[in-house]
């Protein structure tokens, strides 16, 4: 035991991230970060830590999953989410669910108490119902802001795909203290997407894959490309041909870009426990925490450093 130095990186969705919800973002992923590396701290699994980091995520109405998720066209919430245990591969998620908070945890029971992989709509709805998950009313989920978006995208002369831009999707990989990998990502999806859209994030090997052979990885970004290059899976198959996690993410993204011209974001942990946040978006907000230190950044090339005890004290002070 205490072979692996645990890590965990978060990333709070990739894309344009407007100046007035900067703070926000950068407080979010530091402190689901930090969540999760308590948790790894304690000798607790990867799948404990990512689920909690991205539980985090979700309960803050900066993020598009969970509370603060994107409207479909009709005006409601419908969330995708994912998690895998890169022991045995198994994993679990759900599509299009509405009216409950944490879509993440759900989506861990489907993984550990059925012999499926993916429930979608009205049966992720009633086995959630039978797992004694509350529900959550609509308006819980629902913010000024996202009602305000949703808006602005039914005038007749809007550009969707201009919103499209800060797409919000949240997401966690970490390593535990006994080389087990997880992956975790959740999100409310597309802006005025059409009812029944499901993107990247429930999709294995698209939102998310996690395998202790080679390491773990979340995206974020414009769904229907990255399912399109599989791009969770096509990172790792770069890390089992020898490639480091940046170098991975970096050729990933750059093929996603000249194939199908997709931007996006991923966050990367491999089997020795380096780690990489590479995006291609202008922005992605996304915190680190390694060797008992926390990074984070948003802008290409910015990283803050601090020790995770710095970090906690400014934590408790309510940043």
């Amino acid at each position: 035991f205490g072979r692996m130095k645990p890590v965990i990186v978060v990333h709070g969705g990739a894309g344009r991230i407007f100046k007035e919800r900067e703070e926000g973002s950068r407080a979010g992923v530091v402190r689901a970060a930090l969540r999760g590396y308590g948790i790894l701290k304690q000798g607790g699994s990867a799948l404990d830590a990512v689920e909690e980091a991205v539980q985090s995520m979700e309960d803050d109405p900066h993020f598009n999953a969970g509370c603060g998720s994107v409207l479909n066209e009709k005006g409601e919430v419908e969330m995708d989410a994912i998690i895998m245990d890169g022991k045995n591969l198994d994993s679990g998620a759900v599509s299009a669910v509405k009216c409950i908070a944490n879509p993440i945890k759900l989506a861990r029971l489907v993984m550990e108490k059925t012999k499926h992989m993916l429930l979608t709509d009205r049966g992720a709805h009633e086995f959630a119902q039978a797992m004694g998950i509350p529900e959550t009313p609509e308006e819980k989920l629902i913010t000024e802001r996202s009602r305000e978006r949703w808006k602005k995208n039914l005038e007749p002369d809007s550009n969707p795909e201009e919103f499209q831009k800060d797409l919000g999707t949240v997401g966690a990989v970490a390593i535990d203290s006994e080389g087990n990998v997880a992956c975790a990502t959740s999100t409310g999806g597309l802006s005025n997407k059409l009812i029944g859209r499901v993107g990247d994030t429930a999709c294995i090997g698209s939102g998310g894959y996690a395998d202790n052979h080679s390491g773990a990885t979340s995206t974020t970004g414009h769904g229907e490309s990255i399912m399109k290059v599989v791009l969770a899976r096509l990172i790792l198959y770069h890390m089992e041909q020898g490639m480091s996690p940046e170098m991975a993410a970096d050729t990933a993204l750059d093929y996603m870009k000249t194939r199908v011209g997709g931007l996006g974001g991923v966050i990367v942990v491999n089997n020795s426990g380096e780690w990489a946040a590479r995006f291609s978006t202008k922005q992605m907000s996304w915190a680190t925490v390694k060797d008992d230190h926390l990074h984070h950044g948003i802008y290409a090339g910015e990283r803050h450093t601090k020790s995770v005890d710095e970090a906690l004290a400014s934590e408790s002070e309510g940043l």
